[in-house]
């Protein structure tokens, strides 16, 4: 057997990919750069560390469930502007993961708080930590099944293993009692243990709204707000402003002087005007 087919046989029993698809052009690469061969082997390894990273990143990703890829960068903090950007971008580097402490980002709706959540939740992934997120009505609803179905357990031992939960919606939609008892057993389970985002668009004054008994509900806040990061997330819509934005673009004349419009509607009316007076001239 050669060379060639051995080293191949090789690299795919000890699972190295990258260095199998890489080796061969870097090998003449190298031989082209007089490289040694202790920095040809070093750049082998480097690609495929490189190529780890990068899978184990994306397979975070998807595992986490995000409904769309918002990162900070992309976030208009100026359509926000009593929102701390500082504090925001300081808990970007995952301290408070470390530290097992909650982000409860609080606001008016159409803000932001979920793209703020998802492009937190996507920072730690990139920091390497397990991250899932889901809507508070859609967990309720999964532990609430899984009950059903007598694997509550097992689900509830996965939540405990996400490093960072990212709950949304908290507030849109009040629980049934067992709704609201699952959801606070998790939720508690996890107090200084693992860390957990939440957004909402209720005070906390307002939470038993939504658990539906005034002690669940001060039991839970004072679980969530212990060691934790309150952002206020007031403002505008942001919604409502890309609704407005885009039909004010819509109704914008196309003439470019302020009778556009006038000119925009007369031009059939020439066009076939015009076609009238060449078939007369036929």
């Amino acid at each position: 057997m050669s060379h060639h087919l051995l080293i191949e046989a090789h690299l795919k029993r000890l699972k190295l990919p990258a260095i199998a698809r890489s080796y061969e052009a870097m090998a003449r690469e190298a031989a082209a750069a007089n490289q040694s061969f202790d920095g040809y082997l070093l750049a082998l390894l480097e690609q495929e560390v490189r190529q780890r990273d990068e899978n184990l990143q994306r397979s975070r990703l998807q595992s986490a469930r995000f409904p769309v890829i918002k990162t900070l960068d992309q976030f208009d903090f100026s359509a926000v502007p009593d929102l701390n950007k500082a504090m925001v971008l300081h808990l970007a580097q995952g301290e408070y993961a470390d530290r097992r402490e909650n982000i409860l980002l609080i606001g008016t709706n159409g803000t932001g708080k979920t793209h703020l959540a998802i492009g937190l939740g996507i920072c730690a992934c990139r920091q390497g930590r397990r991250v899932r997120f889901v809507t508070a009505p859609a967990l309720v609803n999964e532990l609430t099944e899984a009950r059903q179905e007598h694997r509550l357990s097992r689900v509830e031992a996965y939540y405990q293993r996400v490093e960072v939960l990212i709950l949304d919606e908290v507030g849109f939609v009040p629980f049934a009692r067992d709704g609201a008892e699952l959801f606070f057993n998790l939720c508690a389970a996890r107090y200084e243990r693992r860390s957990t985002i939440v957004t909402s668009n209720l005070e906390f004054s307002r939470w038993p709204e939504v658990l539906g008994d005034h002690t669940l509900a001060g039991a839970l806040v004072d679980r969530l707000t212990h060691h934790a990061h309150i952002i206020q997330v007031n403002g505008e819509s942001y919604r409502f402003r890309e609704s407005l934005r885009r039909m004010s673009s819509c109704a914008a004349p196309e003439g470019g002087g302020p009778d556009g419009g006038a000119r925009q509607s007369a031009g059939p009316q020439a066009t076939s005007g015009g076609r009238r007076h060449a078939a007369k001239q036929a």
